[in-house]
């Protein structure tokens, strides 16, 4: 049992802040015509932590840890996706009257996948903090633990995609979601930036 309260605790404690992940997955709900296309980018926000916890928790996190141009490659990487996605969250348009000028499922998919495994706080995060929670149990405690992470990740994209929607009904001109169109940008932006001066 405290396997299980410690693995939620933990989880919701490290995917709660907003980030560059919760902001895209919000923004798909609130943009997509209907709830059910913005999925890809739950689905793939969702099955990209369950993979980077379960290889926390098989102890990955020492790897990554251990070899520097490792994780400058990583940095590096993130940079530059999240200022091509800032650029295309700016530009896109919010859903009025059903008309679709939402990202397609493919778009999703590979922005989901940026932001989930080419982020270096993501990455570092789950592997060290979770890789190292996980040390403390063995066997089923282990197993508990884990599913109790991945169960909480899950249960959060779903919500922040439903919150997503639910705003887009609430405002129904668009306008809001606009405003939070270039918020979401801006604070894409202002987190390459924040990685290049880690860089420095």
């Amino acid at each position: 049992m405290e396997a299980i309260i410690h693995g939620l605790v933990l989880a919701f404690g490290l995917i709660l802040p907003l980030g560059v992940q919760n902001v895209f997955v919000f923004s798909q709900g609130a943009t997509q015509p209907k709830l059910i296309r913005a999925l890809p980018a739950t689905f793939t926000a969702a099955v990209c932590d369950t993979f980077l916890i379960l290889l926390a928790v098989f102890g990955l996190s020492t790897i990554v840890l251990q070899f520097e141009w490792l994780r400058i490659s990583l940095m590096i990487a993130g940079i530059l996706f999240l200022v091509y996605m800032g650029y295309v969250i700016w530009k896109s348009k919010p859903v009025v009257n059903e008309s679709n000028n939402a990202l397609p499922s493919r778009q999703q998919i590979i922005f989901a996948l940026s932001v989930s495994l080419l982020n270096p706080h993501a990455i570092l995060d789950t592997i060290g903090v979770i890789g190292t929670s996980a040390l403390k149990y063995v066997g089923k405690e282990q197993v508990f633990f884990t599913i109790a992470c991945i169960t909480v990740s899950w249960i959060w994209f779903f919500g922040l995609t439903v919150a997503g929607s639910i705003m887009k009904k609430v405002d129904s001109t668009g306008g809001l979601m606009k405003i939070f169109n270039k918020f979401s940008a801006l604070f894409i932006w202002g987190t390459s930036i924040y990685l290049l001066i880690g860089l420095t």
